[in-house]
């Protein structure tokens, strides 16, 4: 992928329903499997969902975003240790990888490999987009998707070719906001204000205050979309999925 086209990257939730031939969606998973993980164990796996009822099920799982079942495939990547300790098991080896240690190993090996397999289909002129609710419903996808035990879904990507004509590139925060030099550099008011600015002056983001009659922005993320009442409750549900899973 170019350094413009990443320049250029944008979430894709329309795409036109031409499929995505099986050829290309491996040779990206191919692609991505190149990317660093821990220790070369590759502690990760990808479901992929073409079937539309499939997608249909697991629907309401991401609050029913059209994109999960218009998308021509649907990926769920995993953590996933229990490949390793079935191999560890067949060869007079005990891995101890039910603890959250390995959970932590294999998330940040999960991500890499989605990451890198979305960098690879966006080269290819496909569009994705994220999808942050399997965490929140990471029990009821493991139960859809028949996930083993040490195997725990953390983050669901749609696939497809992009409609025309393209959304919006959303806004990002300044670099002062993310890069610190030598140690951490804390935020002052003054600081928080300059770094913001931009972001609270969008038309867009002052029409979604005044649409859900909040006084500022950070109310709309704090008492709307991300409330502590659903925080609460979903830490409580990917808890016990850590726990039933074997990670803790």
């Amino acid at each position: 992928m170019s350094i413009e086209s990443m320049r250029n990257r944008r979430s894709i939730r329309k795409y036109t329903g031409e499929d995505i031939p099986e050829y290309l969606l491996n040779e990206l998973f191919e692609i991505a499997s190149r990317a660093s993980n821990t220790g070369n164990m590759q502690l990760y796996s990808v479901v992929v969902n073409r079937d539309k009822e499939s997608k249909e099920r697991q629907a309401p799982f991401h609050f029913n975003q059209s994109m999960v079942i218009e998308a021509p495939v649907l990926l769920t990547f995993c953590a996933d240790a229990n490949r390793f300790v079935k191999w560890a098991d067949l060869r007079n080896a005990k891995a101890c990888f039910d603890n959250l240690q390995t959970f932590i190993a294999a998330t940040i090996d999960a991500m890499l490999f989605a990451e890198a397999f979305c960098e690879a289909a966006e080269s290819k002129g496909l569009g994705i987009c994220y999808l942050g609710t399997t965490a929140y419903n990471a029990d009821k996808i493991i139960e859809t998707l028949s996930l083993p035990y040490l195997v725990v879904p953390v983050v669901s990507v749609t696939v497809g070719y992009p409609e025309m004509p393209l959304p919006e590139q959303p806004d990002r925060l300044p670099l002062e906001a993310i890069v610190h030099n030598e140690t951490y550099r804390d935020f002052t008011s003054e600081s928080i204000d300059r770094i913001y600015k931009a972001r609270e002056a969008l038309e867009a983001n002052q029409q979604y205050v005044a649409e859900n009659d909040k006084e500022t922005l950070a109310q709309v993320f704090t008492d709307v979309r991300y409330t502590k009442a659903n925080n609460e409750y979903f830490s409580e549900v990917f808890l016990k999925v850590l726990q039933k899973q074997g990670f803790l």
